[in-house]
């Protein structure tokens, strides 16, 4: 072996051994860690996780987002699972996640395959597998995975010559579905007016396509697939979306929808151009589903989002469990037990009429469809409720740290010692997922480290905003000085 192949057998040892999913599967930068080799390694362990655990004689679908090279890195992916003897329907373009999740789930697949770092900056690419239900695989496909690929001896061998791959559009059965799922024709009759924000991502075109179609005035921004992404993060909150703001009001619409580079989250504006935060979203959904569809069954929700949610779920009767960070902890739940909706704080909810799987197209037309039959601006159902269930006040801060300050933070929040914060006592905490700390008659604060993102996330809840203010800017300078 010459010293430069024993140079390349070196990286991809220890390239294999730094691959780990994630809350939503494993990403990394395009070109550094997301290359050929490390696609490979991923896609032959996929590939060995779907021949020993499912029957993949039902086939795989894979699917990608906007990014650069997605395209390709699919077709790559496509072409190991063939060379193994599975079926594969590779996608004809750029996919909204959920579309992908729901021809998976509609066509008794074994499985499907995203290619997409969702919310993360454009330099960014990941791959996200979805199990046969049509969600999130489980924390223990992952640990299956994982474990598939800390052993090299495991990993499949690659054939010369794959097998047909069948080239697909997901898109027109999923929104079919939706307009099946949304009273469409509620929100024309209401005359609703709408702005579309898809942040160049694999949403383009999707929501204008099925509103237009029936006449709905909708004002589509960042409409065009764009690997760069506007130069901006394509994560839809309040700071990135000005162009959906301003066509709101510009437009004189009812509200503004902006979804994430892959469609499974959501953020809404209302008429006046005020940022609803995903919580907010949560909870009118909810409200909605059981006051309005009568429909039943508990919720689910990970660590990090409103109590408002525990409020409600009370209120109805139902049951509201809490799971960590991670839609597949909410899928795992939604599977077992009987919940109608599950939801994190990033905005991605899922619907059980639908499937176990966030979806911020379906979403973004149910609050539609809610602006419509509550027949009332949005602010004033956001409004409605603060008085029933409120009033709560969210914020996230997201610090971008260097490994050791963030374990050096970490351990700082973990110590007993720490009994107050903004002069507040320290009633309760929970590590569930990070660290999170109850305050005496002012809500919560929660620090965790992101699983897919060199950031460190704090969380807080609070009755009044000028407390919120004060527990974040207490936290934070804990954090820094640390």
């Amino acid at each position: 072996m010459n010293p430069t192949q024993a140079k390349r057998k070196r990286r991809k040892a220890t390239t294999a051994a730094a691959i780990h999913f994630g809350t939503d599967g494993w990403r990394g930068v395009i070109a550094r860690d997301f290359n050929r080799e490390n696609v490979e390694l991923v896609a032959r362990a996929l590939a060995r996780y779907l021949v020993e655990f499912e029957d993949t004689r039902k086939g795989v679908f894979v699917a990608y987002d906007t990014r650069f090279a997605a395209d390709r890195f699919a077709r790559q992916v496509a072409e190991i699972l063939t060379s193994v003897g599975v079926d594969v329907r590779l996608a004809s373009g750029p996919t909204p996640t959920p579309a992908l999740s729901y021809a998976v789930h509609h066509h008794g697949a074994a499985a499907g395959v995203m290619l997409t770092a969702s919310h993360n900056p454009p330099e960014w690419l990941g791959i996200k597998l979805k199990a046969g239900y049509g969600g999130s695989a489980s924390p223990r496909a992952v640990q299956e995975i994982e474990r598939i690929l800390s052993q090299p001896s495991l990993l499949p061998r690659v054939l010369p010559q794959p097998r047909r791959i069948e080239v697909v559009d997901f898109k027109p059965p999923y929104l079919a579905r939706l307009a099946e799922l949304v009273d469409l024709n509620r929100i024309a009759e209401a005359g609703l007016r709408l702005a579309v924000d898809p942040m160049h991502g694999s949403g383009c075109g999707c929501l204008h396509a099925l509103l237009a179609e029936r006449g709905i005035t909708c004002f589509e921004v960042r409409g065009t697939p764009d690997p760069l992404f506007g130069g901006v993060q394509p994560e839809p909150v309040e700071a990135a979306l000005g162009p959906l703001r301003q066509a709101v009001l510009e437009g004189d619409c009812d509200a503004g929808f902006a979804t994430d580079g892959d469609a499974d989250r959501v953020a809404a504006l209302d008429a006046g151009g005020t940022f609803v935060d995903p919580h907010k979203i949560f909870a009118l959904v909810f409200r909605h589903l059981v006051e309005r569809k009568n429909l039943r069954g508990g919720v689910a929700k990970t660590v990090s989002v409103s109590k408002m949610i525990d409020r409600m779920a009370e209120r109805y009767g139902v049951d509201c469990h809490e799971t960590p960070i991670g839609f597949k902890h909410i899928a795992e739940l939604m599977l077992e037990q009987d919940l109608l909706l599950g939801g994190e704080e990033s905005g991605g909810i899922g619907i059980r009429p639908h499937l176990p799987e966030r979806d911020g197209l379906l979403v973004s037309l149910l609050l539609a469809e809610i602006i419509a039959v509550e027949g009332k601006p949005l602010a004033d159902c956001v409004a409605d409720l603060q008085r029933e269930f409120g009033p709560l006040h969210y914020r996230r801060l997201d610090l971008h740290l260097e490994p050791a300050q963030k374990q050096r933070a970490l351990a700082r929040l973990a110590d007993d010692s720490l009994r107050k914060l903004a002069e507040r006592v320290v009633i309760g905490r929970e590590t569930t997922d990070g660290i999170k700390f109850h305050l005496l008659n002012a809500g919560w604060v929660m620090a965790r480290a992101s699983g897919t993102e060199p950031v460190l996330r704090i969380y807080a809840e609070a009755p009044d905003p000028a407390l919120l203010d004060r527990i974040v800017a207490a936290i934070e300078t804990l954090v820094l000085t640390a």
